[in-house]
């Protein structure tokens, strides 16, 4: 879809993305509304956890803090080099979604949070990831909401194609890469892969939050900003 890939353009912006997770109270979409509800909808804590597209590690801090024993994986040697600096892991794999060295089954539960929508080939991400799950195991995903997209990305809604929208927000500036895909094609590569949909949740503020959350994050109480999904793998 693009000359760069998009594991080359988020190693390319490792340092932006580290500053605009790790800046106090700065994403409060991350803190006050996609978070709280992926942790509801996480299983407990048992076996071993796959951080799948961890970044710079924030999420296998928040899973460590909730008792799971977590390995990260990232393409990015640098977001690899600050998550295992950052703690949270036991340990923190450079390698890529499409190709993980792990032997089949090792992890009860994957989590994906907001990287399938960062990855070339999500078909491909989606099988490693199940072959590395035990049967039965669980993949946890968020995404950006296919419908939250500036009007101009949205001309026409079935076709796959990248992204790169520049956020500034509290004097941090971030570019963000990734790929915007219908929901069909999330759903078919679970389906292909041998997953079946447990749950699907769209995190939403209510009127309470919203009169008090600052603009933007209010809007959501009227506007789906992410999709969430609990998976099972059934084959």
């Amino acid at each position: 879809m693009d000359a760069l890939s998009l594991s080359d353009a988020w190693e390319a912006k490792a340092a932006e993305w580290a500053a605009w997770a790790r800046t106090p109270e700065h994403d409060q979409f991350f803190e006050a509304l996609n978070w709280p509800a992926f942790r509801r909808m996480l299983p407990d804590a048992r076996g071993r956890t796959l951080d799948v597209g961890c970044g710079e590690g924030r999420v296998g801090r928040e899973l460590s803090r909730l008792g799971h024993r977590v390995t990260g994986l990232d393409s990015s040697p640098t977001l690899v080099e600050l998550a295992r600096e950052a703690g949270g892991y036991e340990t923190v794999v450079c390698e890529s979604a499409t190709s993980m060295p792990f032997a089949d089954g090792r992890f009860d539960l994957a989590v994906a949070f907001m990287s399938l929508i960062t990855v070339d080939d999500v078909g491909t991400a989606v099988r490693e990831t199940a072959r590395v799950l035990t049967p039965g195991g669980r993949l946890c995903v968020a995404i950006l909401h296919p419908l939250n997209r500036p009007d101009a990305a949205m001309a026409d809604y079935f076709r796959e194609h990248r992204v790169s929208e520049k956020i500034e927000r509290g004097g941090v500036p971030m570019v963000f890469e990734d790929a915007h895909r219908p929901l069909s094609a999330y759903t078919d590569a679970l389906a292909e892969a041998g997953f079946a949909i447990e749950r699907l949740g769209e995190p939403r503020l209510d009127d309470v939050a919203a009169a008090t959350a600052p603009m933007p994050l209010s809007n959501a109480a009227r506007k789906p900003y992410f999709l969430q999904l609990r998976c099972r793998r059934s084959r």
